[in-house]
């Protein structure tokens, strides 16, 4: 059985990356593989770190706003390189009114802050079993 893999990515121009590093910690315990991709990263970045790295989850950290600008880009872009099956999360400060909206648009789970950790690890066992590798 090969684990699930998870790429966490704190996109545009926020400084704090506590709280990724923390779900990557968390991520970890619960025996997931996580790749952090650190501070600024662009859309075009963090799918191309998916695509290398063979990601089944993308989880984004994002406490600027700029998520309804960020998440459609990831959509596309996952889209356009054939990595629809990857599944993405977002955390951070999200409105309620931009809840649905990017739900739309295909992601997978969107948690603020106070979360429980388990929570996110629930979220990402049930969208996402673990791959078995071809021998």
């Amino acid at each position: 059985m090969r684990t699930i893999r998870v790429v966490i990515a704190k996109p545009g121009l926020d400084g704090h990356d506590r709280g990724a590093k923390v779900i990557a910690r968390a991520l970890r315990d619960a025996g997931m593989e996580v790749i952090y991709t650190g501070l600024r990263q662009t859309p075009e970045q963090i799918v191309a770190a998916a695509l290398q790295e063979d990601a089944d989850v993308i989880g984004l950290s994002i406490l600027s706003g700029a998520h309804m600008h960020i998440c459609p880009r990831v959509m596309e872009l996952l889209k356009d390189k054939g990595l629809s099956h990857v599944r993405v999360l977002v955390g951070g400060i999200i409105p309620d009114v931009d809840v649905a909206k990017l739900q739309a648009i295909g992601i997978s789970g969107i948690f603020l802050p106070g979360t429980p950790m388990q929570d996110i690890v629930n979220c990402i066992c049930q969208h996402v079993p673990p791959r078995t590798e071809a021998i």
